[in-house]
């Protein structure tokens, strides 16, 4: 199994288990995805934690042995409207979703944890959106969601740079919401977080989903991932995945 599903004194946490494989995404883990969406309805959860196996990787985004097997704009975009449901389903559940970013976030790794609430960021860790270096754009909505989290600039810069940040450039810039340096500094994240009845979480959730229905969110990332999967088409982006592959192989 590439991911388990656990509940524990109403926290649900979902962990990618493909550590062999730097935990990157493949149909398995989107179904797992799929499932604890479906699972955290359930009132009984008053959090949701993703995170992966292992202190390497928290996820390095799609598999690219599988998915690089998607050559046209039409079986890109099968691929990148499954996962931005998935991520958009993620953002509005009814209860806080914090990303434990137990390692590397690339790609559409840091894509799921930006699809986060919170984002507790180990101090070893280096995330981004280097998408760009493969010669595309996010596409799992994860562009669209950096822009509602982080200031104009400082999104647009960490999205065109396509490069990794430190934990501090990331707390620096906002988009770690702590650095975690022991397991004890996520107990007293959740131990804040228990203080506070389930009931008021859940309001305050009710208000930034009412905002983003409002603002059209789900449009704006539908038209991210048409936009990807333009670009996914064209052979700048085959031959940046080639050279990619390749060059790991040595």
């Amino acid at each position: 199994m590439s991911y388990t599903i656990n509940l524990t004194e109403g926290i649900m946490t979902f962990t990618i288990d493909r550590p062999h494989i730097r935990n990157a995404i493949n149909d398995e883990v989107t179904m797992g995805l799929e499932e604890l969406v479906e699972k955290a309805q359930h009132p009984s959860v008053r959090a949701v934690i993703i995170t992966a196996a292992g202190k390497q990787a928290f996820c390095s985004g799609g598999d690219l042995s599988v998915f690089h097997a998607l050559r046209t704009e039409e079986q890109a975009y099968g691929m990148l409207k499954r996962m931005s449901e998935v991520l958009y389903s993620i953002k509005t559940l009814p209860v806080p979703v914090v990303a434990v970013v137990n390692g590397a976030a690339v790609g559409g790794g840091c894509e799921i944890a930006t699809a986060c609430d919170y984002r507790l960021v180990w101090d070893h860790a280096k995330c981004g959106f280097i998408q760009g270096t493969l010669a595309i754009t996010s596409g799992w909505g994860g562009g669209t969601y950096l822009l509602e989290t982080l200031q104009h600039d400082k999104a647009l810069q960490m999205l065109s740079e396509a490069k990794v940040y430190t934990a501090s450039e990331l707390k620096e810039s906002g988009w770690a919401s702590a650095i975690i340096r022991s397991d004890q500094d996520i107990i007293d994240f959740f131990k804040s977080m228990k203080k506070v009845h389930p009931d008021v979480h859940r309001a305050y959730k009710e208000m930034a989903i009412r905002k983003w229905q409002k603002t059209d969110l789900k449009e704006r990332v539908e038209q991210e991932v048409r936009r990807c999967a333009i670009l996914w088409e064209k052979d700048a982006h085959h031959d940046a995945v080639d050279g990619f592959l390749n060059k790991t192989k040595k």
